[in-house]
Parts: C-alpha cells; sequence; structure tokens
C-alpha cells in the first residue's frame, strides 16, 4: 500500500512538473517575432525569441522590464512611442538600439556571434 502511495505521489509531481513547464513554454512565442516601427527608414528586424531567450538564456524582465504580467507582455511602443514617448521613457527606436546594441556588442566582445553592423538586424 505505501508503495502506491508513494508512486500516486511522485505521479503526481511529475505532471504537476510537466503541466507548469508547458504552460511557460506555451507564454513564449512559437516563432519569429518581427519588430517593425511604422515611418522606420530600415527594414523590419526579425526578432529569434527562441535564440534569445532559449538559448542565451536572458531573462524576460530584460526586455520586458516594466510588465506586470510577463506571460502577456505589453508591445514595447505602450510606453515606448514611436515619436514622442511616455513618461519619460526613450523613443522605440532609442530603447531597441540602447538594449538590443549594448547586449550584442558586449557579447561580440566576449567572441560570441552576435550582429553589431545596422543590416545584419535590420535585413531588406
Amino acid at each position: 500500500m505505501r508503495g502506491k502511495v508513494s508512486m500516486f505521489v511522485l505521479f503526481s509531481m511529475v505532471a504537476a512538473g510537466l503541466i507548469f513547464s508547458s504552460s511557460l513554454v506555451s507564454a513564449q512565442p512559437s516563432g519569429p517575432v518581427t519588430l517593425k516601427l511604422e515611418g522606420a527608414k530600415m527594414a523590419p528586424v526579425t526578432f529569434q525569441h527562441s535564440t534569445h531567450v532559449g538559448k542565451e538564456k536572458i531573462d524576460c524582465a530584460v526586455c520586458h522590464h516594466k510588465d506586470k504580467d510577463p506571460k502577456n507582455p505589453a508591445k514595447c511602443e505602450t510606453c515606448h512611442a514611436v515619436k514622442e514617448a511616455k513618461g519619460g521613457a526613450s523613443v522605440a527606436k532609442d530603447a531597441f538600439h540602447n538594449k538590443c546594441q549594448t547586449c550584442h556588442k558586449e557579447a561580440a566582445s566576449k567572441g560570441k556571434a552576435a550582429p553589431t553592423k545596422c543590416t545584419e538586424c535590420h535585413k531588406k
């Protein structure tokens, strides 16, 4: 009887773990995300969410720094407007460039492959 209870508890814990982990994975976009700012002169950027979060293990809060619900993040443009940002936030272009370029240049200085030139992210 004790063995059956132990097996039930173990099975329940494994099932709960699988359900929890699948809910975290489903919160992430399944494919690439295209970042396009209206009126931008450069081509849109195709952002590989799986590379940044999955492979590089970058915490969601690094980019989604103001979101109250990380499973349902707001668009960056909610605070970082295209032309005039709200409440002291930088405009979207500057916010993206500051966050992305800084991280990419730091990674490249450590020998990691990271795009650092404009056309390596802004591909036509």
